[in-house]
């Protein structure tokens, strides 16, 4: 599995407009996790990085929920992760007036 697929999902994730399209996407990001938990741990933690979940928060809420598949805490914050950066971006977007002496 290449890890653009997750980024991909999470994509799609974000674009999807339905709550039954959504969870589709989430539960492909699901076991698209599953399996690299299983098959390629090391893929899994560099999309971690890139993505840039936080570590503590991660291994908080695994801790926490011991009965609950990881999978699933680990997409979770993944999306949380990705609707953080969109509202990020969008705060930014409208912000094109520097005044000139702010300007470099």
């Amino acid at each position: 599995m290449d890890d653009k697929a997750i980024d991909n999902l999470l994509v799609q994730y974000a674009q999807e407009r339905t709550p039954v399209l959504r969870q589709e996407r989430r539960t492909q990001l699901i076991n698209a996790i599953n399996y690299l938990l299983v098959n390629d741990f090391h893929k899994l933690v560099v999309v971690l990085y890139r993505v840039d979940v936080s570590e503590p928060k991660l291994k908080k809420l695994l801790q926490a929920n011991p009965q609950t598949d990881a999978a699933v805490i680990i997409a979770d914050l993944l999306i949380e992760r990705q609707a953080e950066k969109i509202k990020t971006r969008d705060s930014f977007k409208g912000k094109r007036d520097i005044p000139d002496d702010e300007k470099w």
